[in-house]
C-alpha cells in the first residue's frame, strides 16, 4: 500500500487510507477557532476537540500550529478565473479579489501571527509567500500577456503590479484590522494601478 500524501505532497506513511472526512472536520475546526479566539490562542488540542478527533489524528497531517493555520487559510481560498478580456476590467476584478481575501474573517485572525512566524520559519514564509501567489496567478500570467500585447505600458513588471495590490491589501489589513477593505478603498486602489498601467 503506498502512503498517504496531501495535494502538497506531504507524506504520512503507510496503513490505511487516510479518512478525508478528519481533514475537512480538521480544517473548518481550524478556521472556526481562529475566528473566535485569534492564532496566538488556537491550539491543536482545540482544534481536535471541536473536530472531534485527536491530536495525533492532526499530528499526522500537519506538522503543527503554523502548518495547520496555513492550509485553513489557503484551502478556503478561490483562485482568480481567465481574463475578462479587457485590462481594465481585469484590474478591478484583482483589486476586488484583493478586497475579499483580506476581508475574510479567517484571513485577518490568522495573518499577524503568520506574519510573525515567517521570519523564523523560511518553509513557512515560502508557503505563505506561494499561497497569496497562487490566488493571483491567473492575473499575473493576463498581465504579462497584456505587456507582449502592448495594452499595458512598456516596461510593466507584473509582479511589481500584484506585489503593490497584494502589500497594500496586506498592510492596511495588518495595520487597520477593525477596518474593513471597502468600495472607496477599492476605488482608490484601482485609480491608482490604472494610472500606472494603462496606456493613455
Amino acid at each position: 500500500m503506498t502512503p498517504d500524501t496531501t495535494t502538497d505532497g506531504k507524506v504520512f506513511g503507510k496503513g490505511r487510507p487516510r479518512d478525508g472526512a478528519i481533514d475537512v472536520a480538521v480544517l473548518a475546526a481550524a478556521r472556526e477557532l481562529l475566528v473566535e479566539q485569534g492564532y496566538a490562542r488556537l491550539t491543536v488540542s482545540a482544534v481536535a476537540e471541536r473536530a472531534g478527533t485527536t491530536k495525533t489524528a492532526i499530528y499526522r497531517r500537519w506538522s503543527g500550529k503554523q502548518d495547520l493555520v496555513h492550509d485553513a487559510t489557503f484551502s478556503g481560498m478561490t483562485v482568480l478565473s481567465a481574463s475578462t478580456g479587457h485590462v481594465a476590467d481585469d484590474l478591478e476584478v484583482m483589486v476586488n479579489r484583493a478586497r475579499e481575501v483580506f476581508n475574510s474573517p479567517v484571513t485577518r485572525a490568522a495573518l499577524p501571527g503568520l506574519v510573525t512566524d515567517m521570519a523564523a520559519d523560511p518553509e513557512l514564509h515560502r508557503r505563505v509567500i506561494e499561497g497569496f501567489a497562487s490566488v493571483f496567478a491567473a492575473f499575473r500570467d493576463r498581465l504579462v500577456a497584456a505587456v507582449d500585447t502592448g495594452e499595458v505600458r512598456a516596461g510593466t513588471d507584473p509582479d511589481r503590479v500584484v506585489e503593490m495590490m497584494g502589500g497594500a491589501a496586506m498592510l492596511r489589513a495588518l495595520l487597520l484590522p477593525d477596518v474593513e477593505l471597502d468600495n472607496d478603498w477599492g476605488a482608490g486602489l484601482l485609480a491608482v494601478l490604472e494610472y500606472g498601467v494603462l496606456v493613455d
